[in-house]
Order: C-alpha cells, then structure tokens, then sequence
C-alpha cells in the first residue's frame, strides 16, 4: 500500500482501500460502525470535500459544528459523509439558508443527535448486550443486536422528529408576526430537586443515576401531558415553557404534588417567569428565564414562587382571583344575582419583596392550589 498527496491509503491499482484501519483499531469496532454507517470508509476529509464540491474550510466548519472530531487526514469517512456535505451546500447555493444558519442547522441537529447516542448505548444497549454465555464477547452480541435494531430505531427517530416537526411548525405559523417567531412572550419555569449537592456525597452513583433518570422522566412525562414544552434537563433541574400561564402553573403544581408523594424523591422547588423570550436551536435565553431561574432559587421547599407578570397573567385570565377578598366580592355578587361565583383554579399570595442579583427588585408570589378550584 502507497500513501498518496493527499494521505490516504491505496492499493496497488491506486484505488482506496475500503477496509484500511487505522493502526492500533479493533477490526470487531471497524465492522459495527460499517454496519451502523452503511458504508465503508473511503475518503480522507480532504477527498469528501473535493467528491462533494465544497472548500476543505467549509466542509470542517460543518463537521465541528456536528461535534466530529478533527481526524487530520485519515481515511475515515463514507458516501454518507459527501452527500451530507453535498446537501448542506446545496442548501446555501440554492438560497435557502444561509451559510450560518447552514452551520447552526449543523450544530443543533449535532448536539441533539449526540446526547441520543449517548443515552441509547448507555442506558440501552449496554443492559441488553450483557453475553448471554460465557465465552461470549459484548461485541460478538451487540453486532446482531444492532443489526436487529438498527432499521427499527432509525424509523421510529424519523417519526418522532417528524412529529415534533409539525408541532413546532405550528407554533410559528401561529405567531403573529415575525418578531414573535423569535422573540415570544412565554412562561417559563424551572423545577429544581433541594440539597441535591448534598446526595451525590451520601448516595452511590448507581442509586444517584436512578434517582435522576426518574425525576427527569416524570417531569418530561408530566409537562408533555399538561400541554407544556420540555426545553432541557440538568440532571437536579428541569427547565419547561408554555404559552398559557394556567398550563405552566398546573404542571408546576402537579410537579410538587407528584414529587411530594414519592418518598424516594428529594423535595422540590419551582419558579415561573412570564415575558419576552429568546429562542434559538431549542433553548430559551434572557431575562425572563433568568428570573424564573433566580425564582426557583429563592423559592421555598415544595413550593411554587411566581414573578408579578405571571400573577397578573392568571388574573387576567381569570384562573386566579387578586385577593381572596376580592373572590369572595365576586361570589356574593353572583349569589345577589343568582348566577354562579367564578371558579378560581389557582391562588396567590404576594410574598415580600427582595432584591435578586442581577434583575433588581422583584415581588414574587407564592402560587397554590384553591381548595374550590381544584384539579383534574
């Protein structure tokens, strides 16, 4: 084998060698990434970018943006990797994105594909590839397995982005105009597990690790269901938004009620903002989310603390009643004219104003369930 201008090894008629691994690689490790792959390395990322028609500095700007390592020139890549950088420049010639957004499209669909992996060979595959013999080698298990799943998994991710596409794409069709597609006024709320520094010194890793994936999943399981939008989760925090302030209170309240009746779970708090947000590549940013965050800091144990626009945003809305003086003027009202008193689902008491670093003086209220509301 000769080394030609460009790095890459190749056989003695001068065409690639399909199965050169690099020195010191597992042959068995080689043959799963062809099978997940679907093809077999062929090019170095020089000879991709040329087969592809972009510059070598276009095409590195999208590979680190997708987390790929930078591989010098190593023959390592595949078909796939040209036609994914064939279509991406394809994008920007056409004038349908522009080079950036062509890098941030990279760059979100990199992070949220690599956090995937991640859990599905952690927390997946690792519990099903234990050898069912002995003798056997993890490998020699996890090639059929993939092979199995492969085709199954790869549908069943299709359907779901689909899905999660058409739900997002409904929520800008239904902005009212283009600023409100990236500037929005939403609720935002985190729900953070107290002294949770304090368990990862006293609990086993394995037992900590259990612990997170059950209150993230009941969390995940709760906001969906209520209507909310899951944004991230940091192992002891969760950060959610809503578009109705009475949607991301009911999942705030059923948050710590369902929290509360789990005594393996460590108490909770949650604060909720509302205002202008900021979205980009799925994360919110700016200071309504920070003060949600600032909230939830403040925010007694198994509590709910909400910022004033955010009150006043149920009681515009009718969920909640300014002061229990003010319901109960409402109820006699209606029993002097013999019509129903309003029905309050939430509550709110104004708690002492404090400064709060960062965002000045802020007056947040303590937000409860009414007993004549109730829930579902």
């Amino acid at each position: 084998m000769t080394v030609d201008d460009t790095g890459s090894g190749t056989g003695a008629d001068g065409r690639v060698d399909p199965h050169a691994a690099e020195p010191g690689e597992d042959p068995l490790a080689l043959r799963l990434e062809q099978l997940i792959l679907g093809a077999e390395r062929r090019y170095t990322p020089f000879q991709a970018a040329r087969s592809a028609g972009v510059s070598m500095e276009l095409a590195s700007r999208f590979w680190r943006a997708m987390g790929f390592a930078d591989i010098g020139q190593a023959k390592a890549l595949t078909e796939a990797d040209v036609l994914a950088l064939r279509r991406l420049a394809g994008l920007v010639e056409a004038g349908l994105l522009s080079e950036a957004m062509a890098v941030q499209v990279a760059r979100s669909t990199g992070q949220t594909t690599a956090r995937l992996a991640d859990w599905q060979i952690d927390s997946f595959l690792e519990g099903l590839t234990e050898p069912p013999e002995p003798g056997m080698t993890r490998t020699e298990v996890t090639y059929p397995l993939v092979e199995l799943l492969l085709p199954e998994l790869e549908e069943f991710i299709v359907y779901v982005w689909r899905r999660q596409l058409a739900a997002a794409t409904g929520r800008v069709v239904q902005a009212a105009d283009d600023e409100e597609m990236v500037d929005r006024r939403l609720c935002v709320g985190f729900a953070d597990l107290v002294g949770f520094t304090r368990l990862t010194r006293r609990m086993e890793e394995e037992e900590l690790g259990e612990l997170v994936e059950a209150f993230e999943t009941t969390a995940a399981d709760l906001v969906a269901a209520r209507g909310g939008r899951l944004v991230k989760t940091l192992g002891d925090e969760v950060l959610y938004s809503a578009d109705d302030a009475a949607v991301s209170a009911e999942i705030a309240l059923r948050l710590i009620e369902t929290m509360a009746n789990d005594e393996t779970m460590p108490e909770l708090r949650v604060g909720i903002a509302f205002g202008t947000v900021t979205t980009r590549m799925g994360d919110v940013f700016g200071t309504t989310v920070n003060l949600a965050s600032r909230l939830t800091s403040i925010a007694p144990r198994d509590a709910v603390l909400v910022d004033s626009a955010f009150a006043e945003e149920l009681i515009r809305t009718g969920e909640a009643p300014a002061s229990e003086a003010e319901a109960a003027e409402a109820a006699a009202a209606a029993e002097k004219e013999g019509e129903e008193a309003p029905v309050y689902r939430f509550a709110l008491q104004p708690m002492w104003q404090r400064p709060v670093r960062g965002l000045g003086v802020v007056e947040p209220w303590l937000l409860t369930r009414r007993a004549s509301g109730g829930g579902e």
